[in-house]
Formats: C-alpha cells, sequence, structure tokens
C-alpha cells in the first residue's frame, strides 16, 4: 500500500519525490488512502489532521495525470475531506505545487482561496498553501 501511495505521491510531486523510509513514517501519523479504477492504481490521497488553533487538517488528493478530468480527484477529495471532518477539523487547508496546474485549478474549484506561495529553503520549486473558503 505504502509503496503504491508513494509511486503516486513521486508521480504527481516530483520535486517532493520521497523515499520509502519517509512514506513509511508517514503512515503512523496522516491517512494515506490510494485510489483505484477496477484495479488500476489512479491516486491517493494524505489527510494531516487537525492542528493548533481552530483544528485546520491538511487535505490532499492526487490523480495521475492520465486520468484527470474523470470525477476522480473530486471523489478523493471527497472522501479525504470527510474523513477530516470525522476527526474534528474546523479548517480545511491544502498544498499543491504551483507548476500543478490542473491541481491549482481543482482546488479553487472546490472552494480552495490561496493563502501562501513559497519556496522552500535550498529548493527552487513554488509551493501554494490554499485554504478552504
Amino acid at each position: 500500500m505504502v509503496e503504491e501511495w508513494r509511486h503516486v505521491h513521486n508521480v504527481v510531486v516530483p520535486p517532493a519525490a520521497m523515499s520509502v523510509g519517509a512514506a513509511r513514517e508517514r503512515v503512523g501519523r496522516n491517512r494515506l488512502e490510494n485510489v483505484y479504477l477496477g484495479d488500476v492504481l489512479v491516486g491517493c490521497s494524505t489527510v494531516r489532521p487537525p492542528q493548533g488553533v481552530g483544528g485546520v487538517a491538511t487535505v490532499i488528493a492526487r490523480v495521475l495525470p492520465e486520468y484527470r478530468r474523470r470525477g476522480i480527484g473530486a471523489a478523493t477529495y471527497e472522501r479525504a475531506l470527510a474523513h477530516a471532518r470525522v476527526l474534528g477539523a474546523e479548517g480545511i487547508e491544502t498544498c499543491v505545487l504551483a507548476a500543478n496546474d490542473d491541481g491549482l485549478r481543482f482546488a479553487e474549484r472546490v472552494g480552495f482561496v490561496e493563502v501562501e506561495r513559497y519556496v522552500l529553503d535550498g529548493e527552487n520549486d513554488l509551493w501554494v498553501d490554499l485554504r478552504l473558503g
């Protein structure tokens, strides 16, 4: 399960590609889920539990490029969002690689509003944090 999740993550966000060890570490603190169309792996999601003032959870839905625009992302996002709400999230955030135009359009379409753009220390890729309006 973790290797499949890691595969989708690394294809969708190559600048943040992670090792098997890093992915396994995330299983201990986040909810990771794979998404299939029949028996074919097409996406994954991450839910970071609510934290801080206002109980903000992070919800991330990823769909492999060849399976986008079929409603898979919407269904994946809705399932992850529902899980965040069960965990008691009062606020929802997401982060998207700025180069992922599909991801940014999707986030805006479902009601996310840009909060911040940044480049991580020592890196070159632009990231966008968004909050559900």
